[in-house]
């Protein structure tokens, strides 16, 4: 039997989206860029949140549940 691991797989993109936006080494940093700085960190949130959407929903309804 396979254990579900989507929760981890969720909480572990969470986590490195949110490490990765408040970390000072940046695609394209603030400091030389401005506003457009913060677009990498929008995107790469952005991205997580689908991410962890498309994670949770294929994982189904109720805690316990079989996996889809």
């Amino acid at each position: 039997m396979r254990k579900d691991r989507s929760t981890l797989k969720a909480v572990l993109i969470g986590v490195g989206a949110l490490l990765y936006s408040a970390s000072p080494i940046d695609l394209i940093p603030e400091l030389l860029a401005g506003p457009l700085g913060f677009g990498d960190d929008a995107i790469v949130l952005i991205g997580a949140g689908v991410a962890i959407w498309r994670i949770l929903r294929r994982r189904g309804g109720a805690p316990g549940a079989a996996p889809r």
